[in-house]
């Protein structure tokens, strides 16, 4: 027998593009955030005075202008680190997010082995990095080590993500599935996929940071020329006090591109997500 289910919208509880003006008004320009931008700029003036007067004899805080003059004077010394840690920090990413979901979908498939699955990765993801970077560092050459602790630390928040998303299907809709004919593996790929995807992708949102700050850590390690936390480290050595917080400020802009772009590309494979928080 064979099944021909199409997911139906309406029972996944799934709402439909909103029509007519209001659809129109919503699909259209978005706010711009303004209490943010506001905040950001307090935050900046506040930042520049207490560096140019309270620590201006110590360069404990440089004002962001004397951070922003380091960044835009020796830039192109900060690519190949850059590069170095994306690098290290997407394939981590990818490997970590597929180990994640390979688990999680066969977790889902056969239940009874979801709470050994999380207390193995509850246990790995616990165990301190500063103690697992050197066993990577003996047995993996080159990136190795950077690409691992990635992967370690987006483990346990796709695996989280994964199985939520899998199990939060309205039963009637496995059910119809099961009468049809249908095995587990149909109703995974008709059903629980596509609920899945909201939760999936607010994990994959939160890893994008973790692999960095992962790479980071792996770079601190040593046994790599280039990276941001080699560049880190010998700003430290050097008393950099600008190029320290430059680095710090470029990690974290790393990590947060990483994060909206992920937010980005789910906003657009889960429409249905948006509209349903809209009405």
């Amino acid at each position: 027998m064979t099944l021909t289910l199409e997911p139906d919208d309406t029972a996944l509880g799934s709402a439909s593009e909103p029509t007519g003006p209001v659809g129109t008004a919503r699909r259209g320009r978005r706010r711009i955030p303004w209490s943010s931008v506001g905040l950001v700029a307090a935050l900046l003036v506040a930042w520049e005075l207490i560096g140019r007067f309270a620590f201006d004899s110590s360069a404990v805080m440089p004002p962001p202008s004397a951070v922003a003059d380091e960044l835009t004077s020796r830039f192109g010394t900060y690519t190949v680190h850059i590069r170095s840690t994306t690098s290290a920090a997407a394939w981590g990413w990818l490997w970590g997010n597929a180990i994640a979901v390979c688990i999680g979908i066969i977790a889902v498939i056969f239940p009874f082995l979801e709470s050994w699955a999380m207390r193995i990765a509850v246990a790995v993801t616990s165990l301190p990095i500063i103690a697992l970077g050197p066993i990577f560092q003996v047995t993996l050459d080159g990136n190795g080590p950077k690409i691992a602790l990635a992967a370690l630390s987006v483990i346990l928040t796709t695996l989280v993500g994964t199985i939520v998303g899998l199990t939060s299907v309205d039963q009637t809709n496995l059910d119809l599935v099961r009468a049809l004919g249908g095995s587990r593996w149909d109703q995974m790929r008709r059903v629980r996929f596509r609920a899945a995807l909201p939760p999936f992708f607010a994990a994959l949102r939160i890893s994008a940071p973790a692999a960095v700050l992962g790479a980071i850590i792996g770079e601190f390690l040593g046994r790599v020329e280039t990276g941001l936390g080699v560049a880190l480290v010998n700003a430290q050595r050097n008393v950099q006090t600008d190029r320290v917080w430059a680095i710090a400020l470029l990690a974290t802009a790393l990590a947060g591109i990483g994060y909206a772009a992920i937010a980005l590309v789910g906003r657009r494979l889960t429409p249905w997500v948006e509209s349903e928080v809209g009405t």
